[in-house]
C-alpha cells in the first residue's frame, strides 16, 4: 500500500510540472488508470483515497492564503479526460461503497473548486470534463448533492446567458436531460431550455407558438415506450445505381416538383440508404445540406406545407449521421440543428413515427462525446468484436430512457488489468487436458496429421507423461473431427458384418446430423457440407439394390431410410444433381426388385403379417419410403438437363402406379388401415402435384393411368364420406379427406391436359346412391357438395377449385348444375353464397368467384327458352309466383343479394399487409357451442341439406403441408369471356381460416319476404367475426366483373362507376410493390420473411393484372367508366410506376415471370387507353410519362431482349410504344402553335438529357430487330411498326438510323424487291402471286422507314439523295402503277422527301438515270417528274387518296424551278380549264378544285410560274370566278393565287383590263374576314406598285369610294390587339390612297 500511495504522489507531482517529458506524463497516467480499475477490491479503493487525499490537500480552503498559488496544480494528473472517464463511468457505479463514495467526493471537490484554482486549472478542468458530461448527467438528481452540482452545469446563471460552460455545451447539457429516467431531472431540463428557446434567432418567425399548453407535456416528450434497433447494410457490392440516386435527388431538390413526388423521392432515398457504399454519393450531392433547409421551411410559421416530407427527411438524415461519426460530430456543434430537432418535436408530438425519429437524432447528436470506444484506450482489444460506428457505455444505457437499441461497450474498464493465474489452476484436470491436446496438436501440425498416425505410442515415447495422449484423448479426436469421423461411420457400413454395426454406424451419423442443426450458425464444417464432398453412395448403395428378406432386414432398412431421408431433408433446396439422378437410377434400375416394389406388396405378404411388430415395422417402412419419395419428387423440380428430367419424370409416373396399387380399401384391416391409406393418398398428392406426371409410362396411356386415378379416389369419396353422411358419422380422418380432394384437384388438372379430346368430364360423376330408398338415385357431382362445407377451409377451397376446374368447360357446367338442382338456390345460388360470405375465408371465396366466372363465358339467354339446354340461373319470385331464368334472373339475383355493394365492402376490407394476426379470441365461440350443447356442425352433409343448426363452427387451422397449384384466371379479351382456368404456374399461400360456411342456399330468389340470415341465433354468431380480404380475392372478383360486363353490361357499368371500379384501381399504390421489391433486392431479415414478402409482392402483381384486365374491358365497353380524373391519374402513375421496376436485379425467377406479366396487362391497358379515347386520354399519359421517361424506355429495351422467350411481352410493349408515338406525332401537327406547359413526348425523347442514351439503344434494338427477324415473322412486322412511330417524332432516331444507313439498307432492298420482282414476273401462277404480295409488302415497309426517316430531316434527305432513291422509285414505277397501296406510299415518300428540300425536287427531273449509278432505260424526255405528271392528269378527276397524294407532291414539285420548267412544257395545267366550277355562289367546290387551288398557289409564288399560268387562256376569269365563291378556304386561295399575279409587271395589264377581277379586289374590301380584307388591300396596292396606268382604272368611283370607306373604316375603329396582321392592312390601305391621291 505504501507504493500505492508513492505512485499517486509521484503521478502528481509530474502533473505539476509543465516541464516534464511528455513521455512521463503518458506513462504516469496509464500506471493511475490501472491502479483506479484495479480488479482487487483493496487496491482499488486505496487508490481511490489516496487521489482524495492528494485534491484535499491541493484544493483546501487555506491554500488561498499561501503567496505560492502553483499548490492547485497538483491535482492535474486528474484533469484528463481519460482520469474523469474511469472515475465517472466506472467509479461512481461501483457496488462497493467504499469505492464509490470516494469517487463522488472527488468529482464534488472539482466541481466546486472553481474558488480555490487558478484560471489554468480550471479551465484544464472544463477541457477535460467536456467529453464526460454526458455520463456525469446520468447521475444528475435534485435529491443528491452530486447531482445538484452536475444540474448547475446547464444551468443559464443570468439574463446575458452566462454559466459554467458555454452556451452550446449548455444547450445539449439541457436536451440531453430530458433522456434522463427521472421525472424531476426533466422538469429541470425545461427551466434550462427556455433561455435558448426564448433568444434564438428569429423565434417569432417559428412555429411553435412557446406557451403553456406547449410545455405542459415536454417533460415526456423523448419518453418514447419502443426503442428501434439501428441497423445499416454494409455489403461489399451494391444493388443500386448512382444514375438512380442522381435522379431520386434531382426530384428531391426541384422546387418545380410536386411536394407528394418529392416525398415520394426521399423515402426511396431513405431505403436506399439502408446501404452504407451509398453514403458517400449522396453526402457529395449535398442531401444533409437540403435536407436540414426543408426542416428549418417546415418550422416557419408558413412552413404547414412541408409536414408531410419530414418524416422520410429524419429518416434519411438519421441514417447518415448514424454511419458517419464525421458528419455527426459536425452537426452536433450546431445549436441551431439542435433546436429545429426540438422544434420539430413539438410540432409532432402526436405522430409518434416522426416524434420516434426526431427523438433518434437528438439522441445520436448529444451522446456523440460518449459514441467512440476508442477514445478512452490508447489501444483497441484484439478480440475480434466489431463495434458499431455510434455505441454507449454500459453507464449511459443503463441511467437514460434512449430511444435506440445500440450496441453497448466498456462493461468493464478499458483500462482493467488480467490477475496472473496461480500455479494451482494449471494443475486443474480441465487445463492440463487442454494444454496436452493443444500441444499435440501443435507438435504434429494440424489434427490431420495426428490421426492419420498408424502408431501413437511409438511415436510418443520421447514425451513426457503429461503431454502423452490417452486413447480416449485419440478417439475424442476421431470424433470430433467432422470429416474423419463421418468417413470412418460410412467405411463401418461397408465394411460391417452384422446389422448392428451398421445401425450403430447410422446411429453416429444421425448424430452429426443433429448437431448441425443444433448449431447457431451453419459452417464451412458442418456434416451436410463434408457429405457433399465425400462419397457416400457406395455405403448406402446395397440398402437401394437388395430388398429385404426378414424382419430384421426391414428394420434395418428403416434404419437406412431414415438417415437418407434426414440427408434429403437437410439438402433438399440444394441437392446435388449427380447424388439426385444416382438415387433415381437405383430406385428404377430394376423396378421389380427396387424399393418401389416395396409400397405395393403381394397380397399373400399382407395376410401373413398377424404379428403386430412385424405389422409395426411395415408400417414405419411405409411411413419413411412415402417421405423419402415425397423428398426426391420436391427435388426433382429443379433438374434442368436431359437425362434429369427423363429420370425424374419416369420415376413419377413409375412412383405413381405403384401407389395406386396401394390404394385398397376392403383388403386392408383395422379399420381400413386408414393411417396406411393416408400415407399413401399423401404420397398420391405429392406426385400429382406436378404437371405431366401421368405421360412417362412406356405401357400405359396418360388418360388411362388418370381414369384409373379418378376411379379409385371417388371410391375413397363415396366409401368414406358420401355413403356415411358427410365428415361427422365418417370415421375417415380430415388427413385423408383433404389428401383425397387435393389428388382429385391436381387429378383434374391433369386431365384436362391429357384428355383434351374426350369427354372426361363425365367420369367424375358417381352413378348411383346406396340408400335405402326404393329407388337408387343417380348422384352426378353431389358428392361435391359436402366437401363445399367441409369443416377445414383447405378442404373447401379444393373442392371449389375442383368445381372451378370442371365448370372450365361447358359440358362441366352444365353436369354441376344438375348435380345441384335439389338444392336450395342450385348451383348459382350455392356459388353466390360461398363468395359472399364475410365470415368465409378468401381462398374459399376465390374459387367460389371461379366457378361464377366461369357459368358466365355460356351465352345466357335473355328471354325464357324451354328447349335451351342451359338457361343460366332460375328465381322464383314470392310475390308474383312466377320463375325466372335468363339474363332478368341473373338480374334478380345479383340485386336482391346486393351483389355490388357486397363489392364494395371487400375492397374497404381488404389486407394488403405481409403478416396479420387473428385479434378475436377463439374463447366467445367455445362458450357459444358449450351454452348451446350442440355440434351438429361437424357433419357437413346435414347442415347442406337442412338449415336447423344453431351453432356455430369452430375455428379450423391448416395443416397441409402440400403445395396446391392455384387456379388463377387466364387472361382474354372483351369479345371474349374469361375462363378460370388452373394453371401450374403458381403456388398458392396458404392463408388463415376464420370461419367456416355457415349457411347455403338463400341468396337465390328475388322476394323480399323471406327471412334474413342476420334473423337467426347462428347468424349472430357468424356475424360477430369477418374474415380478412385478400387481394387474391380481389383478383378473381376483377374477373368476375370482366364477364359481368360482356354479359350484364348495363347493371355492371353503372356499379363500376359508383365508386367501385375507382376503388379497385388505387387499392394497391405502386409505391408499396416498390418498397417490398426493394426489400427482396436488398434483404436484411432472415429467409422465411423473404420469402413471405416474395408471396405479398406476387399477390400484389397478380392484383394489378387483374384490375388492368378488367379496366381494359371497362374501355371498350364504355371508356367514360375509365376517363375521370380520381381514376385515370392515381392508374396511369400506379402503371408507370411498375412499369420502372427493374426486372433484372436481385429478383428470382418466378418473381421476374409475374412482374413480366404484370407488364403485359398494363402495357395492353395503356395501348386500350390510347386507342379508344386518344384526345382525352393522351395528356395525361404524356404527363405521367414525363417522370417516368427513362426507366419505361428502358424496360421497353428490356422486352425487346425477350422477344425469342417472352413474345408476349415483347408485341405489348411495341404496340404500346408505337400508339403512344403516334397520338405525339397527330398532337404535333394537330398543336403546331400550341406551347405545351408539360414536356412533350418528342421533348423528352430528343432534348431531355438523361434520355439520349436510352432513346438512342431503343432504335438500335428495334432496328435489329427489323434487320435480324424473316419477312415473315409477327414480330418483325411490329418492330416495324414502332420503328415507323419513333422516326416520325424523333430526331434522335433519325439522326441513330442515319448513323448507321438504315437509309441506305431500305433503298438496297427496294433494288432487290425490284430485281425479284422482275424474275417472279417471268413465271406465272398462285404461288408466284403469293410471292408477289410477300414482295410488295416488304417493299411498302422499307417505303414507309424511309418516309418517315426523311421526315423534316434534311441530313437524311441528302443521304437519300446520295443513295439514289429517286432512281430506284423510278425503276419501280411500272410495279406502283399496278399497286394502289404501294403507289400511296411511294408518293407519300416522295412528298416528305420533296418538302423544302430543292434538290430532291430537282433529281425527280433526271432522265436516263441523271446521276444515279442505275440504268433507266426510258424515251427521251422521261423522267420520273414524267410520270408523275402522266398519273396525274389520268386521275385528275378521280377523288382517290392516289389523287390527294399526288397533287400534295406537285405541290411540292412547283416550287423548283426545274419542275416548273417540265409542268410548263407538258401543258399539265391545261387540265385545270377542263373543271366545271361550282354551280351558284353559295354552292362548295369539289375537293378536285381545291387541290388544283393548292398547286397553282405554289406555282404563282414565283414570276415565272405567275406568267406561266396566265398564259393559260381563260384563267383569269376562271380564278375571278373561284374568288366569288362563298367557300372559304377555296375563296382565300384563289384570293391569294389572283394577290400574286398583282405582282408581275407583265400581268398587271391583263388585271386592269378585267373589271370583274378588279371588282373582286374592291369588294373584298367589304368582306366580313380580315384575311380576305387583308389579300385584297395587298393585291390593290401590288397593281399600284410603279405602274402609272393602274391610278386610272381604281379611280373609278366605284373603286374608289370601297377603298376610302375601308381605310376610314380601320382607322376609325378601335383595334384592341394591334398584331402584326393588322398593322400591315392598315399599311396597304394608307399606300393605296397616298398612290392614288398623288
Amino acid at each position: 500500500m505504501a507504493l500505492l500511495q508513492e505512485s499517486i504522489h509521484v503521478c502528481s507531482n509530474i502533473s505539476k510540472s509543465g516541464q516534464a517529458d511528455p513521455l512521463l506524463h503518458a506513462e504516469s497516467q496509464n500506471v493511475l488508470l490501472r491502479l483506479l480499475a484495479h480488479p482487487l477490491l483493496n487496491i482499488k479503493a486505496e487508490a481511490y483515497r489516496c487521489c482524495l487525499e492528494v485534491v484535499k490537500d491541493c484544493l483546501d480552503i487555506h491554500n488561498i492564503a499561501e503567496s505560492v498559488s502553483s499548490i492547485c496544480h497538483g491535482v492535474h494528473f486528474l484533469l484528463h479526460p481519460k482520469v474523469l472517464y474511469e472515475i465517472a463511468t466506472f467509479g461512481l457505479q461501483e457496488e462497493k461503497n467504499e469505492v464509490n463514495s470516494i469517487a463522488k467526493a472527488i468529482l464534488m471537490h472539482l466541481l466546486q473548486g472553481q474558488l480555490v484554482m487558478t484560471i489554468l486549472t480550471w479551465n484544464k478542468f472544463l477541457e477535460a470534463l467536456y467529453p464526460i458530461i454526458p455520463i456525469l448527467q446520468g447521475y444528475a438528481d435534485t435529491k443528491d448533492k452530486l447531482g445538484n452540482c452536475i444540474l448547475t452545469l446547464s444551468e443559464t446563471s443570468s439574463d446575458k446567458g452566462d454559466g459554467i460552460l458555454p452556451r452550446t455545451t449548455r444547450l445539449r447539457a439541457a436536451l440531453r436531460l430530458l433522456f434522463s429516467k427521472k421525472h424531476l431531472v426533466r422538469s429541470v431540463a425545461l427551466k434550462h431550455l427556455l433561455f435558448h428557446l426564448l433568444n434564438e434567432e428569429e423565434a417569432s418567425l417559428k412555429r411553435p407558438c412557446l406557451h403553456g399548453s406547449v410545455f405542459s407535456s415536454i417533460s415526456n416528450l423523448f419518453i418514447i415506450e419502443r426503442a428501434i434497433e439501428l441497423k445499416l447494410d454494409d455489403k461489399t457490392e451494391s444493388i443500386f445505381k448512382v444514375e438512380t440516386i442522381e435522379k431520386l435527388y434531382d426530384i428531391l431538390t426541384s422546387d418545380a416538383v410536386d411536394i407528394v413526388l418529392r416525398k415520394s423521392a426521399a423515402e426511396q432515398l431513405a431505403i436506399i440508404l439502408q446501404d452504407t457504399n451509398m453514403h458517400s454519393i449522396v453526402k457529395k450531392l449535398g442531401v444533409v445540406e437540403k435536407v436540414l433547409a426543408y426542416l428549418s421551411e417546415c418550422v416557419h410559421v408558413n412552413g404547414k406545407v412541408m409536414e408531410s416530407i419530414v418524416l422520410p427527411c429524419l429518416t434519411l438524415l438519421r441514417k447518415l449521421i448514424y454511419a458517419d461519426p464525421d458528419v455527426r460530430l459536425s452537426l452536433a456543434q450546431q445549436s441551431s440543428l439542435l433546436l429545429l430537432l426540438f422544434r420539430v418535436s413539438l410540432i409532432f408530438q402526436n405522430d409518434q413515427a416522426v416524434l420516434t425519429e426526431a427523438t433518434v437524432l437528438l439522441c445520436l447528436l448529444l451522446f456523440d462525446e460518449v459514441s467512440r470506444a476508442d477514445t478512452w484506450t490508447d489501444s483497441i482489444s484484439n478480440n475480434g468484436t466489431v463495434l458499431p460506428s455510434f455505441s454507449l457505455p454500459v453507464a449511459v444505457v443503463r441511467r437514460y430512457h434512449l430511444p435506440v437499441k445500440i450496441t453497448a461497450h466498456h462493461i468493464v474498464s478499458p483500462n482493467s488489468v488480467v490477475v496472473p493465474l496461480s500455479s494451482e489452476c494449471l494443475t486443474m484436470k480441465p487445463v492440463s487436458d487442454m494444454l496436452r491436446m493443444s500441444w499435440n496438436m501443435s507438435w504434429y501440425h494440424g489434427t490431420e496429421n495426428l490421426l492419420q498416425l498408424k502408431n501413437y505410442e511409438k511415436q510418443a515415447e520421447t514425451f513426457l507423461d503429461t503431454l502423452k495422449l490417452s486413447s480416449e484423448d485419440i478417439l475424442i479426436l476421431k470424433i470430433t473431427r467432422t470429416t474423419y469421423g463421418l468417413q470412418d461411420c460410412l467405411n463401418s457400413i461397408i465394411q460391417a458384418v452384422s446389422h448392428r454395426d451398421v445401425k450403430a454406424s447410422l446411429t453416429r451419423l444421425s448424430f452429426y446430423a443433429l448437431n448441425d442443426r443444433l448449431a447457431l450458425k451453419c459452417i464451412s464444417g458442418s456434416c451436410r457440407t463434408i457429405l457433399k464432398s465425400i462419397v457416400w453412395q457406395k455405403a448406402i448403395n446395397r440398402f437401394l439394390q437388395v430388398l429385404p428378406a426378414s424382419a430384421e432386414d426391414e428394420k434395418l432398412l428403416v434404419d437406412v431410410l431414415r438417415f437418407l431421408n434426414k440427408l434429403c431433408r437437410e439438402q433438399r433446396a440444394s441437392l446435388e444433381a449427380d447424388h439426385l439422378k444416382w438415387i433415381l437410377k437405383s430406385l428404377l434400375k430394376n423396378k421389380s426388385n427396387s424399393l418401389l416394389g416395396l409400397l405395393a406388396r403381394p397380397e399373400s405378404q399382407m395376410r401373413d403379417e398377424i404379428d403386430e411388430i412385424q405389422t409395426a415395422v411395415r408400417q414405419q417402412l411405409d411411413k419413411e419410403l412415402i417421405h423419402l419419395f415425397n423428398t426426391l419428387l420436391f427435388c426433382s423440380m429443379s433438374v434442368t438437363d436431359r437425362e434429369g428430367l427423363e429420370l425424374a419424370g419416369c420415376f413419377r409416373t413409375e412412383l405413381a402406379l405403384k401407389l395406386l396399387q396401394c390404394l385398397r380399401l376392403t383388403d386392408a384391416p383395422h379399420f381400413y388401415g386408414l393411417p396406411s391409406l393416408e400415407r399413401t393418398l399423401r404420397g398420391m398428392v405429392h406426385v400429382t402435384a406436378l404437371p405431366n406426371w401421368s405421360t412417362y409410362s412406356a405401357t400405359t396411356e396418360p388418360v388411362t393411368i388418370c381414369k384409373k386415378y379418378l376411379t379409385g379416389l371417388l371410391e375413397v369419396i363415396s366409401s368414406f364420406y358420401v355413403e356415411w353422411g358427410g365428415n361427422a358419422m365418417s370415421f375417415m380422418g380430415k388427413g385423408v379427406t383433404k389428401s383425397t380432394v387435393l389428388c382429385l384437384l391436381h387429378l383434374s388438372h391433369e386431365m384436362m391436359a391429357q384428355a383434351k379430346d374426350t369427354d372426361w368430364v363425365s367420369l367424375w360423376s358417381l352413378p348411383y346412391n346406396n340408400s335405402e330408398d326404393q329407388v337408387p338415385s343417380h348422384l352426378g357431382l353431389t358428392w361435391l357438395v359436402p366437401l363445399w362445407v367441409d369443416r377445414d377451409p383447405e378442404v373447401r377451397f379444393t373442392a371449389l377449385g375442383i368445381g372451378s376446374a370442371l365448370t372450365s368447360l361447358e359440358i362441366g357446367c352444365i353436369a354441376l348444375a344438375q348435380s345441384c338442382q335439389n338444392i336450395s338456390g342450385g348451383l348459382w345460388g350455392t356459388a353466390l353464397n360461398i363468395f359472399l360470405d364475410q365470415s368465409e375465408c378468401s381462398m374459399v371465396r376465390r374459387e367460389a368467384a371461379f366457378i361464377l366466372q366461369n357459368l358466365l363465358v355460356i351465352p345466357i339467354p335473355t328471354e325464357d327458352l324451354k328447349d335451351c339446354v342451359w338457361q343460366g340461373p332460375c328465381v322464383h319470385d314470392e310475390e308474383t309466383g312466377l320463375f325466372q331464368t335468363g339474363k332478368p334472373a341473373l338480374e334478380a339475383l345479383l340485386h336482391h343479394c346486393q351483389f355490388y355493394e357486397h363489392l364494395n365492402q371487400m375492397v374497404k376490407h381488404c389486407y394488403l399487409g405481409c403478416y396479420m394476426f387473428d385479434l378475436n379470441s377463439s374463447k366467445e365461440d367455445n362458450h357459444i357451442i358449450e351454452k348451446n350443447g350442440s355440434t351438429d356442425f361437424d357433419d357437413s352433409l346435414n347442415l347442406w341439406k337442412v338449415l336447423s343448426s344453431q351453432s356455430p363452427s369452430s375455428h379450423s387451422q391448416s395443416t397441409s403441408e402440400t403445395m396446391i397449384l392455384s387456379a388463377s384466371p387466364a387472361p382474354g379479351s372483351v369479345t371474349e369471356l374469361q375462363v378460370a382456368v388452373p394453371t401450374n404456374s403458381t403456388s398458392f399461400i396458404p392463408e388463415t381460416a376464420v370461419n367456416r360456411l355457415m349457411a347455403q342456399g338463400q341468396s337465390d330468389t328475388t322476394t323480399t319476404a323471406s327471412p334474413s340470415q342476420h334473423d337467426s341465433p347462428m347468424s349472430a354468431a357468424m356475424s360477430k367475426q369477418c374474415a380478412v380480404v385478400t387481394p387474391a380475392l380481389l383478383s378473381a372478383v376483377c374477373s368476375l366483373l370482366h364477364n359481368l360486363l360482356i354479359v350484364t353490361p348495363k347493371d355492371t357499368g353503372i356499379a363500376l362507376q359508383r365508386h367501385l371500379l375507382t376503388a379497385l384501381s388505387s387499392l394497391v399504390s405502386a409505391n408499396l410493390v416498390e418498397r417490398c421489391i426493394l426489400e427482396l433486392k436488398a434483404p436484411l431479415g432472415n429467409p422465411c420473411h423473404t420469402e413471405h414478402v416474395k408471396a405479398q409482392v406476387l399477390l400484389l402483381l397478380q392484383y394489378l393484372s387483374s384490375v388492368s384486365r378488367l379496366l381494359k374491358s371497362c374501355l371498350l365497353v364504355d371508356s367514360q367508366l375509365v376517363i375521370q380524373d380520381e381514376l385515370l391519374k392515381p392508374l396511369l402513375r400506379n402503371a408507370f410506376t411498375i412499369l420502372s421496376i427493374r426486372s433484372k436485379d436481385g429478383l428470382d425467377t418466378e418473381l421476374i415471370s409475374v412482374l413480366h406479366e404484370t407488364w403485359i396487362d398494363f402495357f395492353n391497358l395503356l395501348t386500350t387507353l390510347l386507342w379508344n379515347s386518344s384526345q382525352i386520354a393522351f395528356p395525361f399519359v404524356a404527363a405521367a410519362l414525363a417522370s417516368h421517361c427513362t426507366t419505361i424506355i428502358d424496360t421497353i429495351c428490356d422486352c425487346i431482349h425477350l422477344s425469342t422467350s417472352h413474345p408476349a411481352l415483347y408485341t405489348a410493349s411495341l404496340q404500346f410504344l408505337s400508339v403512344l408515338l403516334n397520338e405525339e406525332g397527330r398532337r404535333q401537327l394537330q398543336d403546331k402553335q400550341n406551347i405545351c406547359q408539360d414536356p412533350t413526348i418528342s421533348f423528352l425523347l430528343d432534348h431531355a438529357e438523361e434520355c439520349q442514351a436510352s432513346v438512342t439503344q431503343l432504335t438500335e434494338l428495334i432496328i435489329q430487330v427489323c434487320e435480324k427477324k424473316s419477312s415473315k415473322d409477327v414480330l418483325k412486322e411490329v418492330a416495324a411498326n414502332a420503328l415507323l412511330s419513333l422516326l416520325a417524332v424523333s430526331k434522335n432516331a433519325q439522326k441513330y438510323a442515319l448513323e448507321v444507313d438504315l437509309i441506305g439498307n431500305c433503298v438496297e432492298q427496294m433494288k432487290q424487291i425490284h430485281t425479284q420482282l422482275n424474275l417472279d414476273s417471268l413465271k406465272p401462277g398462285k404461288a408466284q402471286k403469293k410471292k408477289e404480295d410477300s414482295l410488295n409488302k416488304r417493299l411498302r415497309c422499307a417505303m414507309q422507314l424511309l418516309r418517315n426517316c426523311l421526315f423534316q430531316n434534311e441530313e437524311c434527305k441528302i443521304a437519300a439523295l446520295k443513295a439514289h432513291l429517286v432512281p430506284v422509285l423510278h425503276l419501280l414505277w411500272p410495279w406502283f402503277l399496278i399497286d394502289d397501296s404501294s403507289m400511296e406510299i411511294a408518293l407519300h415518300l416522295l412528298c416528305v422527301y420533296t418538302a423544302y428540300y430543292p434538290a430532291g425536287c430537282a433529281s425527280l427531273c433526271w432522265t436516263s438515270g441523271g446521276q444515279s449509278l442505275v440504268s433507266v432505260r426510258s424515251a427521251a424526255g422521261s423522267s420520273l417528274m414524267h410520270n408523275i405528271l402522266k398519273l396525274a392528269s389520268q386521275v385528275s378527276s378521280d377523288n382517290s387518296p392516289v389523287h390527294h397524294v399526288i397533287f400534295d407532291l406537285l405541290s411540292n414539285l412547283a416550287l423548283s424551278h426545274d419542275c416548273k420548267g417540265i409542268i410548263q412544257k407538258s401543258n399539265f395545267l391545261q387540265n385545270f380549264l377542263s373543271l366545271s366550277l361550282p354551280k351558284g355562289s353559295h354552292k362548295s367546290p369539289s375537293n378536285v378544285y381545291t387541290l388544283w387551288l393548292k398547286l397553282l398557289l405554289n406555282i404563282s409564288f414565283g414570276e415565272d410560274g405567275q406568267q406561266m399560268i396566265m398564259k393559260i387562256n381563260g384563267f383569269l376569269d376562271q380564278i375571278v370566278e373561284m374568288c366569288k365563291c362563298k367557300h372559304k378556304s377555296s375563296q382565300n386561295i384563289a384570293l391569294l393565287i389572283l394577290h400574286n399575279i398583282c405582282f408581275s409587271p407583265t400581268n398587271k395589264p391583263k388585271i386592269l383590263a378585267n373589271d370583274k377581277a378588279i371588282a373582286v379586289l374592291a369588294t373584298s374590301l367589304e368582306s366580313d374576314s380580315s384575311a380576305v380584307q387583308r389579300i385584297g388591300a395587298a393585291s390593290l396596292w401590288a397593281l399600284l406598285h410603279n405602274y402609272q396606268k393602274a391610278k386610272v382604272t381604281l379611280k373609278n368611283p366605284s373603286v374608289r369610294r370601297k377603298i376610302d370607306e375601308a381605310y376610314s373604316l380601320v382607322k376609325t375603329t378601335p383595334q384592341p390587339e394591334r398584331n402584326e396582321l393588322n398593322a400591315y392592312y392598315l399599311k396597304c390601305l394608307e399606300n393605296v390612297v397616298q398612290l392614288l391621291d398623288c
